[in-house]
């Protein structure tokens, strides 16, 4: 049997199997790179000797590339990870080839490395050593996704048409690592979200700004609409029913929260916050408050010097993260209710996408056994549950489908600067969490 020492040896020795994957510029919100990188993942997956790998095309968009491995076991987990990573501008900021993955130190920097490809190429190689050290344990099966980082428009689509081939006992999803605390995270879920535009017109043309003392403004009623929908003082959302549904975390679950790292002081240092916190309470906000966020205003003259003019159309984005109780369409429809009643019916809204919330039970066998598997691995005082991401992801379309507790585990640290440029990972995380995903495997298969 072989020692942790080799295995995490092995991990390394093995990333120039892999890191082809990288090289792929992927880009789904540039339509680029998804049939080569799909075709990748197809030969990656043929090479460990799959029992099945195919392409589906039937639901519309990117492919999804599923694969199938048959094991010792009767018991089945199914992988979730997508291929598809973010545009690398803006180009002078890296200091490195975005797409050429490049080692600097510990770092091992490229475009996508962090969010997700590295995480599956941390799977592949444990698929490699376990094909190579005895077989595989249990059946396991991968859901590889190209539409991610444009809001997995259609896998829910998918998961609904495949159910019967996506059948498992347990879903290992992508994300997790390492905290800023250096804690290893066990994720349970995701935040839910809406998101949608708002605009309005009050006119067919720009005017000159003397006339501002009689004719309207649709910057000024954007704004004036938008500051309805929260109250200054307590940030609380101004929405009618905005809050039903919304239950207190039970006592096992607020422990796990209270155990949770939050260093605000790192948090404001790394982004250069200048406003004290909206909340007297973080770790419970990010689990299970929701939230409303402009995301982006737009309108009138924009450019550099001046230009004295009434805007005719102004348009802002907005997005709310939503906690398990709430349904983003009943929200969404709401908000457009509230707009009413404040006397905006004027401001139109556009939905954009949405997601469920979704929280595995802390008390399933599977949830503990991930748990007691990353104590073993990385120290009971280094190990952290999180009850839910303040992130949302398609989560739910997964549990509702197929009716299993869903973890997020991965390779990650709070520094990857994921969707940024110089993203990264670190080889030592790599090592040891390519360790414990062969650790639960095997412990899962006992």
């Amino acid at each position: 049997m072989s020692t942790r020492e080799e295995i995490e040896q092995f991990a390394e020795d093995y990333l120039p199997e892999v890191t082809d994957y990288v090289r792929i510029p992927s880009i789904s919100a540039e339509n680029k790179g998804i049939a080569e990188t799909a075709a990748w993942l197809e030969d990656a997956f043929r090479a460990l000797d799959a029992k099945t790998v195919t392409q589906w095309h039937d639901q519309g968009g990117n492919p999804v590339v599923f694969a199938e491995f048959e094991g010792k076991s009767d018991k089945t987990v199914l992988f979730y990870n997508h291929y598809d990573v973010q545009p690398p501008t803006p180009l002078e900021e890296w200091n490195t080839e975005p797409f050429e993955p490049t080692r600097v130190g510990e770092k091992l920097v490229a475009r996508g490395i962090s969010d997700d490809k590295g995480e599956l190429m941390s799977r592949l190689t444990a698929l490699r050593y376990m094909h190579d050290h005895g077989g595989y344990p249990v059946n396991m099966k991968f859901l590889v996704e190209g539409e991610e980082e444009i809001g997995s428009i259609h896998v829910g689509d998918y998961v609904h048409a495949h159910a019967a081939e996506l059948a498992c006992d347990v879903c290992v999803w992508e994300g997790g690592g390492k905290n800023e605390a250096e804690h290893f995270t066990v994720g349970l879920g995701v935040k839910g979200i809406v998101s949608f535009d708002i605009d309005v017109q009050t006119a067919e043309t720009d005017m000159h700004s003397s006339m501002a003392a009689y004719v309207d403004n649709a910057a000024w009623r954007l704004v004036e609409a938008v500051s309805t929908l929260r109250d200054p003082a307590t940030k609380q959302v101004r929405v009618d029913g905005f809050y039903d549904g919304i239950h207190e975390l039970d006592a096992q679950t607020q422990a796990a929260v209270d155990a949770m790292d939050f260093d605000a002081a790192k948090i404001k240092a790394a982004h250069g916050v200048r406003r004290p916190f909206i909340t007297d309470d973080p770790r419970t906000a990010v689990v299970n408050q929701p939230t409303i966020t402009i995301n982006g205003l737009t309108s009138g003259y924009e450019g550099e010097g001046i230009k004295t003019v009434i805007p005719k159309y102004a348009k802002a984005k907005l997005d709310c993260r939503l906690v398990p109780g709430q349904d983003p369409h009943d929200i969404y429809n709401k908000i457009r209710k509230q707009l009413d009643v404040n006397g905006f019916p004027d401001v139109k809204m556009h939905f954009n996408l949405s997601e469920d919330a979704y929280r595995s039970d802390m008390n399933n066998p599977f949830v503990q056994r991930a748990k007691s598997v990353a104590d073993a691995v990385y120290g009971a005082a280094n190990t952290r549950y999180v009850p839910n991401s303040a992130g949302s992801g398609p989560e739910p379309q997964f549990a509702s489908e197929l009716n299993v507790p869903i973890i997020s585990v991965g390779i990650g640290w709070s520094g990857s600067g994921a969707h940024a440029p110089n993203e990264s990972i670190r080889v030592p995380d790599y090592r040891e969490g390519t360790y414990y995903m062969i650790e639960l495997i095997n412990e899962f298969a006992k």
